[in-house]
């Protein structure tokens, strides 16, 4: 980009300005952006080439300076004057000169590695004029540096920095903990806007609003960037760009489940001004933050936790209420546990906790409880989280019980009385995932946030950060928790388990949970000891969200069984589809609940969730180059036993087609398979992501992608 400078002043003036955008964009990393000013990274060099009116004298240096922000100030550190001669002792901002011809010098600025991030604004003078005013040379883009080490986003690996700042795509894993899904994700951070998006996204937030100079000063830290990114992603307390909804209802807005990526999300919020766009569940509030933390320089990845706690009182324990069938008691149980829940990692150092606790930091947007008033977690150390500490900033307790709380069933009684059930105390936080470096392969990285479930260093830990959360708390009182009704229970008694059952249950699926079809499965009973035992069993099942919100009861029967000594005994279940089908939720998931009720008053609540599987399968039926078009087979299986029509297509894949395509799918007769095919024209190489989505109004999305390697044309 070469801009051209006019100017009416007599004697040396400079007349353009080469900002040299192809090569600093390649040496910062900075190349993929569409963007028409130039990017570049902080505490790295950049090079530009002025030119002229005449040559410049050899006395004669250049005064450069550089702001961001309203109300630019060197005292705020958003505005800084520097030359290019002998750097000062202390200068934060260095330019030097690298060449020079007659009438053109190279000059490289360099920015302190603890820069103000954002858009900046240059202007320069020649020393000897000094009654002339600055020349507006134009405005460029400063992000964080992960290639540069005295950064505190500083990633010393490069494949990681490939991964988790470079890579516009990724996976996003659903699911229940035995059975993991992978859902793709486009997130864009160099498509057309976003970048200007993603600093927009800065100047919306209620800091900057109420003191634009303060907060702008404040954005060389990762700590507060990614504190008010998460509060902005969510719309709760702002205009944010994400409003939440989990009920099943998506009037007026777009299911979370068709969302294939961030890109469409950032640009409606934009071109609306700043109207939160309907609706997101909790992958989407974590694909859509990680677009922006990549976009703007922080190494950052998408985690899933398998069985999440969502604890409302800071217990650390989640109690669950429940009636004589195992069916939850919604309007008792104020904690919840989600099948999964999704939030993201970002990699700085933690210059307020130490370096302890540099590395992986928690981020959440999924706007679940108020940190200081307003809906946002984190960063919160993994590490602190896996060590127990959490009294450090921010939001230790929450994100401790999401993965490491106790799960607590009461049996309620009619007469308001409860009673401890046995289930599993090693419940909650499973499968902890995230895309592997490199591919789309699962990596579980539950060891980063606690030892192994039931060691020994595991109840030590929660022991302490059950100490650190009342010292903090109750400044050494012994704090009650009074729950829903019952009595009021001293924390230590929550600790001591139920009394352990003479039986032991499971169900087990006797063939693939397939949508449209019937289930059909076994509840498997044991007796444990060497005397006979009479069970009552009661059994139940539900639709419901994922975050196990119940929506309909569809099973509901009791059986009583004899086992002899040490006998094992299998009743059979089945649910057809004509029982479930007009209650699913577009989350496909039902819930079994078994409520075994022994003969020495003793309880066994078992528990099983059920994902109902899809099929889609892509093909590229070619090499993929750039500018040239390939085809692509999409396979589609109508799942049901009925005619299906009406059904659409969505595809999406940065680097690989503009904006969205809609295809329209043949009308499909039960259980039928169809090839539909489309063309794409690639227009970046590498590896890249193309996302398939078959959605129809008679059973839920249908999702499925490929990586399709992109070369160069010869």
């Amino acid at each position: 980009m070469v801009s051209s400078l006019p100017s009416h002043h007599p004697g040396v003036r400079i007349t353009d300005v080469d900002w040299q955008q192809q090569k600093n964009g390649t040496t910062h990393h900075t190349q993929e952006f569409p963007s028409p000013n130039l990017v570049v990274r902080r505490g790295q060099m950049f090079t530009i080439i002025m030119n002229f009116s005449r040559a410049l004298e050899s006395q004669e240096a250049l005064i450069f300076t550089v702001e961001t922000g309203p109300q630019a100030s060197e005292a705020l550190h958003t505005k800084a004057v520097f030359q290019t001669s002998e750097p000062e002792e202390g200068a934060v901002w260095r330019a030097v000169q690298e060449a020079q011809t007659e009438n053109s010098r190279t000059v490289s600025l360099t920015s302190p590695p603890d820069a103000v991030i954002g858009r900046y604004r240059l202007s320069a003078r020649v020393s000897s004029r000094r009654k002339h005013s600055n020349r507006k040379l134009g405005e460029f883009v400063l992000l964080f540096n992960p290639w540069c080490t005295e950064d505190d986003v500083f990633l010393a690996e490069e494949d990681e920095r490939q991964e988790y700042v470079l890579n516009d795509s990724g996976v996003i894993f659903r699911g229940v903990e035995k059975h993991i899904r992978a859902q793709g994700w486009n997130y864009g951070q160099f498509e057309e806007d976003i970048l200007n998006i993603c600093l927009s996204i800065l100047d919306r937030s209620p800091s900057h609003l109420d003191n634009p100079a303060t907060d702008v000063s404040h954005r060389h830290d990762p700590i507060y960037i990614t504190r008010v990114i998460s509060a902005m992603v969510n719309s709760n307390n702002d205009r944010g760009v994400v409003q939440g909804q989990w009920q099943g209802k998506y009037g007026g807005g777009t299911s979370p489940l068709h969302w294939q990526g961030s890109v469409a999300i950032l640009q409606k919020w934009f071109k609306s001004r700043f109207k939160p766009v309907k609706y997101g569940q909790c992958w989407v509030f974590a694909g859509v933050m990680c677009t922006v933390l990549r976009c703007l320089g922080i190494a950052t990845r998408v985690v899933s936790n398998f069985n999440s706690a969502h604890d409302t009182d800071r217990s650390l324990s989640v109690d669950k209420y429940v009636d004589s069938f195992g069916r939850t008691l919604e309007d008792l149980t104020e904690d919840s546990m989600w099948n999964f829940h999704v939030w993201n990692e970002s990699w700085f150092a933690r210059q307020d906790l130490g370096p302890t606790y540099n590395g992986w930091q928690v981020l959440d947007a999924t706007p679940q409880e108020e940190s200081e008033g307003v809906f946002r977690c984190g960063p919160a150390s993994v590490t602190a989280i896996r060590e127990g500490d959490v009294h450090l900033a921010h939001d230790g307790p929450f994100v401790f019980a999401e993965v490491n709380a106790d799960y607590i069933t009461w049996l309620w009684h009619k007469d308001e009385s409860r009673e401890r059930v046995y289930s599993d105390t090693k419940k909650i936080g499973r499968c902890i995932s995230t895309k592997a470096v490199g591919s789309d392969s699962r990596v579980d990285i539950t060891g980063l946030y606690k030892y192994p479930e039931g060691s020994g260093k595991e109840r030590q830990v929660y022991r302490k950060a059950m100490r650190k959360l009342l010292s903090v708390e109750a400044f050494g009182r012994r704090d009650r928790i009074r729950r829903a009704g019952g009595r009021g229970l001293w924390r230590d008694d929550l600790l001591e388990p139920a009394t352990k059952p003479n039986i032991t249950g499971k169900f087990k699926l006797l063939e693939p949970p397939v949508l449209g079809h019937d289930l059909r499965l076994t509840l498997c009973l044991a007796n444990l000891t060497s005397r006979a035992q009479k069970v009552r069993v009661n059994l139940s099942g539900a639709t419901i969200l994922y975050t196990r919100r119940l929506v309909a009861e569809i099973l509901h029967e009791s059986h009583t069984v004899q086992l002899g000594p040490e006998e094992e005994k299998k009743i059979p279940i089945a649910i057809s589809y004509s029982q479930y089908k007009e209650d699913l939720t577009e989350d496909k998931k039902i819930l079994l609940a078994a409520m075994c009720h022994v003969t020495k008053g003793e309880k066994l609540l078992v528990e099983k969730d059920i994902t109902l599987e899809d099929f889609i399968t892509i093909k590229v039926l070619g090499p993929a180059v750039v500018g040239v078009a390939v085809m692509v087979e999409v396979m589609v299986v109508n799942p049901l036993l009925e005619t299906v029509e009406d059904s659409v297509l969505m595809v999406e894949g940065s680097g690989l087609l503009q904006g969205q395509l809609t295809i329209k799918v043949p009308s499909l007769e039960p259980q039928e398979r169809a090839s539909v095919q489309f063309n794409i024209t690639p227009s970046r190489s590498g590896p890249r992501q193309l996302q398939v989505d078959l959605v129809s109004p008679h059973f839920p999305d249908i999702k499925g992608f490929v990586i399709i390697h992109v070369g160069t044309a010869k």
